[in-house]
């Protein structure tokens, strides 16, 4: 495997594993258990970053000329990367809304 699409992989991994940890912060949040909804969101933030350095990284080397070529996989894993940073976002505000309300509504 060339290390474009090791690198395109690597995306798709890092965003599943930084959107699944937010939804498992939702979960815990909705229990009430917001000290283990911050770890699993500060765990999805470290996912992110790392997914963030391997994109930085190919925006630069192609920057630099080194094209980067556009395939299915490619656009695939930058949907992943997207909507993964955007559940992350939303979860963050819901798990601080729920907090502010007083935790579990059950």
């Amino acid at each position: 495997m060339e290390a474009n699409e090791m690198a395109i992989f690597q995306i798709i991994s890092l965003a599943g594993d930084s959107r699944s940890l937010a939804f498992e912060a939702l979960r815990c949040a909705r229990k009430g258990d917001f000290d283990q909804a911050r770890e699993k969101l500060e765990e999805a933030r470290k996912s992110s970053v790392q997914v963030h350095q391997i994109q930085t990284k190919m925006l630069t080397e192609e920057a630099q000329g080194e094209k980067t070529e556009v395939s299915l996989l490619m656009v695939h894993a930058q949907d992943h990367l997207m909507t993964s940073m955007l559940a992350r976002d939303l979860i963050e505000e819901l798990v601080q809304m729920l907090e502010e309300k007083g935790g579990n509504d059950k």
